[in-house]
């Protein structure tokens, strides 16, 4: 009779880790698509026509809180913006390239407190700018998203500086 009731409860020891795991990984998926979804949309391909600007333009808005604090010491940027200038600093920014690649590496995403995730990883930036130039630029970053209304959105990016040697 006891071996039954540790059955039992193992079992559901066992249904419990595996809930908390799977559950934590379906909220570290959607963080990590918040970032394939601004990776895509920053991006440009030459010959990108008007509308589909536009439309990635629109998108990259609502990817953001109403605010979000943005730190970039090497461009002179730190503040709070709202989402509609991030979208217009993302505009003027790819207007400046003919092609254009952002990739993310190496996310490391923690869970500090309920509904808000830190992520710290490594960007990419490949393209060429429309006066020849080709960019190829890594960074260091630290982000930090919150849930709102069952949607992760950034409401904090660093770029962290790394001592040159």
């Amino acid at each position: 009779m006891k071996i039954k009731y540790i059955l039992i409860a193992l079992l559901i020891f066992i249904i419990g880790i595996w809930a908390i795991t799977y559950f934590s990984q379906g909220e570290e998926k959607k963080v990590k698509k918040q970032f394939d979804l601004l990776s895509e949309w920053i991006s440009k391909e030459s010959g990108e026509d008007v509308f589909a600007i536009g439309q990635k333009m629109k998108n990259i808005g609502s990817l953001f809180d109403e605010n979000c604090e943005i730190k970039i010491p090497a461009q002179s940027l730190s503040g709070t913006y709202p989402r509609d200038e991030i979208s217009s600093y993302a505009i003027r920014g790819r207007l400046q390239f003919s092609q254009l690649h952002l990739r993310f590496y190496d996310l490391d995403i923690a869970f500090i407190e309920k509904g808000m995730s830190k992520v710290h990883l490594t960007a990419r930036l490949t393209g060429r700018a429309t006066t020849g130039e080709n960019v190829n630029e890594a960074h260091e970053l630290d982000c930090v998203l919150k849930k709102i209304e069952n949607r992760w959105l950034f409401t904090q990016i660093e770029v962290v500086e790394v001592l040159k040697r």
